[in-house]
């Protein structure tokens, strides 16, 4: 058991450990719940605000929680980088993967918030709240809300990252989904979400952007865990940050280029993604041999499922949205099983002779 962690050693080395961690951030939530609650007590003084809509305190409550997790996210991420005797996991990261997670955090928070208000709108009809009490649950909320991202921060692992993605992506979705003013899109392709002028084709497109930005940090970030005990395992490894790579960049384009408008453009990056995906997917066991049967045998019955979609559409069984979504729902199920089970698997190694004792596989970074 660990000894007690006084003030003065949780501030000296706010990192340290798993428990100066969650010290550390339990002070960042309590720092954040006075100062914001001071600062929506004076937004709010003398007034009734309504729970959710313009002007109300879930409005409120929401830009204040995606600002705290964007500054919460840069300034514990910026600790772990400053003190390299203790830095946490991930602390290497590139400037632009921070800041791609600092707003992924700050998105998930805002319409996370969002969308709770509104579903406690629905649940108090007519309800109005008090500028103190007002105050006090807009603190609260920015106070959880930074505690949650510190820990995020400092505790960044290839599988904490893959669910920032996931959640990221699903929770960007499908906020564009319910802002799209036309409530047809669907007969006609995911894509049509983003060709409008409205803030559903912006939040369309920027998700996919960042979205594809988390996707190359993961392909830095996320590989760099994966055991390569000799140079064939060095290379396979290469080749799946490569892939994921890519994946990255043509998860950008296609937010980058609507469809309305670059539809060459736009197909060939959505087709090359997938492309890719089956190609890296058909050939882990070579890539990374310490990859799980389970896992290889689940990517193929992935794959099988991508093409007995493709064949539905085709057929005119299923539309190009319901191809689109369940293909991209098995993509990034996958990307986030792949970080799991390949963090740490064990590299291949020959077989020893008997009464030959086995080695530890080495681990060599790149």
């Amino acid at each position: 058991m660990e000894d007690r962690l006084s003030f003065a050693e949780v501030l000296r080395h706010p990192l340290a450990s798993a428990g100066s961690r969650e010290s550390t951030a339990l002070l960042v939530g309590a720092a954040t719940l006075v100062i914001g609650g001071v600062v929506s007590l004076l937004a709010f003084w003398g007034r009734t605000l309504p729970i959710s809509g313009p002007g109300s305190i879930g409005q409120f409550t929401a830009i204040g929680c995606g600002i705290t997790a964007v500054v919460v996210f840069v300034a514990a991420r910026s600790l772990a980088y400053a003190q390299p005797d203790e830095r946490a996991p991930g602390a290497t990261m590139r400037w632009f993967d921070v800041a791609a997670l600092a707003i992924a955090h700050g998105i998930i928070a805002l319409l996370g918030w969002i969308a709770l208000t509104d579903i406690l709108q629905r649940s108090f009809t007519g309800a109005e709240v008090f500028s103190l009490a007002g105050a006090a649950l807009a603190g609260a909320a920015m106070a959880s809300t930074a505690y949650i991202v510190v820990l995020s921060a400092a505790n960044m692992s290839p599988s904490t990252l893959s669910v920032v993605l996931m959640l990221f992506l699903v929770v960007g979705t499908l906020a564009s989904m319910l802002s799209a003013s036309d409530e047809q899109w669907w007969k006609l392709h995911l894509s049509s979400l983003g060709v409008t002028d409205d803030v559903s084709a912006l939040t369309f497109n920027v998700t996919l952007i960042i979205g594809g930005i988390i996707v190359t940090t993961v392909a830095h970030f996320g590989t760099a865990t994966i055991p390569a005990a000799d140079a064939r395992a060095a290379r396979g490894r290469r080749i799946v940050r490569l892939a994921l790579t890519v994946m990255g960049l043509l998860l950008c384009g296609v937010g980058l280029f609507p469809v309305d408008r670059f539809l060459a453009v736009h197909n060939l990056c959505a087709t090359g993604m997938v492309v890719v995906f089956v190609a890296m997917v058909l050939s882990l066991r070579r890539t990374v041999p310490g990859t799980p049967q389970v896992f290889l045998t689940l990517g193929y019955v992935f794959v099988g499922c991508i093409v007995v979609l493709a064949v539905f559409f085709v057929t005119g069984y299923y539309n190009l949205t319901a191809v689109e979504l369940v293909a991209f729902l098995l993509v990034f199920t996958w990307l986030l099983l792949f970080l799991r089970n390949t963090h740490g698997a064990p590299a291949a190694t020959r077989d020893p002779s008997p009464g030959t004792p086995a080695r530890p596989a080495a681990h060599r970074s790149e």
